[in-house]
């Protein structure tokens, strides 16, 4: 059974950072690609980072320079370091894993930063 384990969400004021971890068990977390998205309020969802098993990074236009995310495959492990927080990245934040084209989801944590 895969399993996807946030954690690192809370409130912080404008400017400031934070840390967001997915734990993956019961899957090949090394041989897949991990991403993270975010729902902010009345918005659809929208994928911000991604990272394949390769190491390959790609980020939202909105996030690009601020966010950063990474991968501990010994510690079956994802990260999403974000920096410079503005009042709009408030939204659940979810990671999510793909592997032979199927994909796996956490149940999402709360970012929200104040103004």
């Amino acid at each position: 059974q895969v399993q996807l384990v946030e954690s690192g969400g809370g409130l912080v004021q404008a400017g400031g950072s934070l840390r967001l971890s997915c734990v993956v068990s019961g899957t090949f977390f090394e041989r897949s690609d991990m991403s993270w998205y975010r729902q902010a309020p009345g918005k659809q969802r929208e994928r911000v980072a991604l990272i394949t098993s390769a190491g390959t990074t790609t980020y939202a236009d909105s996030v690009r320079g601020r966010f950063s995310i990474s991968r501990a495959n010994a510690q079956n492990t994802a990260f999403l370091q974000m920096n410079s927080l503005k009042p709009e990245d408030t939204g659940v934040y979810q990671c999510s894993l793909t592997f032979i084209g199927r994909t796996y989801w956490a149940r999402g944590t709360q970012v929200t930063i104040s103004s």
